[in-house]
């Protein structure tokens, strides 16, 4: 089924890694893709090295990244690829990268049609039609303590891949025969995990995955990454259908 969806994605790879020296450093700056076997860490290495070759990385707001960062992040957003292959970075050419949390203006119309507008602080956003947006303090963050359920890169590149279909809806491309499996465990869980928050109860994963089914899936892609174990304790299913789609957990 994997080799389907590489298919599916794009029947070519590329072939050439990153510089022997520059997939060293990623590979000592990057927890995840350290813990790999060796023939994900050379497929990493040559996404990694399209990404540079073909992604536009933006540094704003007066921060500088060199080369050695630029692969740090290239790596990190093809993480979630690594299956799926070069297709899943389709439909965007930039990611813009901020030194720290980054302020967006926010403006809707509430069902009696009253607009609201106000001020969100992120550290992370991915547009549908747009750039992938990162915090580069939190991906260091998250390098520094890998195990700890949260990778911004990984959260927004999800949200990329469930983009691919055109709905953000938490459900990705999929076969047809999987993805009917994927909403009813996805939603059963979404729905348990509201259902606690609902009774006061703590909830076994960050509670932002309550928000709607597009960020369930997207932090439930971080605790794949960086805690497999809790999400399997709380949501096996869950996590059966994201080894199924971005293979094995690094730390698993």
């Amino acid at each position: 089924m994997l080799g389907w969806l590489r298919r599916l994605a794009r029947p070519d790879r590329p072939e050439t890694p990153l510089d022997p020296a520059l997939a060293a450093d990623v590979f000592a700056r990057a927890p995840w893709a350290r813990a790999l076997d060796a023939g994900r860490r050379e497929r990493l290495s040559c996404l990694a090295a399209w990404f540079l070759r073909n992604r536009a990385i933006t540094p704003v707001a007066g921060l500088e990244l060199d080369i050695r960062d630029r692969a740090l992040l290239s790596a990190l957003c093809c993480l979630p690829v690594l299956e799926f292959g070069i297709g899943g970075l389709r439909g965007w050419s930039e990611l813009i990268v901020y030194p720290d949390a980054f302020r967006v203006e926010r403006s809707h119309v509430d069902a009696a049609g009253v607009l609201h507008e106000g001020q969100d602080d992120l550290i992370g956003e991915s547009w549908q039609a747009g750039p992938l947006v990162l915090s580069w303090a939190d991906v260091l963050t998250d390098c520094a303590a890998p195990r700890d359920g949260f990778c911004v890169a990984a959260h927004e590149m999800a949200h990329k891949l469930d983009a691919l279909d055109g709905d953000l809806d938490g459900t990705p491309p999929l076969p047809r025969d999987w993805h009917a499996q994927w909403v009813r465990d996805f939603q059963a869980a979404f729905d348990g995990l509201n259902a606690r928050l609902d009774r006061g109860k703590r909830t076994p994963i960050d509670d932002y995955a309550a928000e709607s089914p597009d960020e369930f899936f997207a932090v439930a892609t971080e605790y794949h990454f960086s805690a497999p174990e809790r999400l399997r304790r709380a949501y096996p299913a869950v996590a059966d259908h994201l080894v199924r789609f971005y293979g094995p957990p690094p730390f698993g």
